[in-house]
């Protein structure tokens, strides 16, 4: 098991205005252990194949990441930001299953 420290991702939806939704991208700075480390390549009828990875990722969790555990959408590991795909609770530690790479909104363009 490897230390991590990374930001974790929050996408939630807003009302803006009347019948307005927006998504609401935030970010958190969490410490946790990376405790499975691989890599896949999916290859399919493409010119390039898909770089995926099934990490697992142990990160202890503040009172707002319970709160909004199904809110989490990608954390970032070495540079990238990867998609969550599954998250398990283990008080006091929230449990990450990540898949391929994340192309939705971040706090920067939102």
């Amino acid at each position: 098991m490897s230390k991590w420290f990374g930001k974790i991702g929050l996408v939630q939806t807003v009302e803006t205005e009347p019948s307005i939704f927006e998504e609401k991208v935030t970010e958190h700075d969490c410490y946790g252990e990376l405790l499975k480390n691989t890599r896949r390549v999916q290859t399919a009828d493409k010119v390039n194949d898909d770089l995926t990875i099934a990490n697992t990722l142990s990160i202890l969790a503040d009172p707002t990441l319970y709160k909004h555990f199904d809110s989490i959408k990608y954390a970032e590991i070495m540079g990238a930001r990867w998609k969550v795909t599954e998250v398990q609770i283990a008080y006091p530690r929230l449990t990450l299953t990540l898949g391929g790479l994340y192309n939705g909104g971040t706090p920067a363009e939102t």
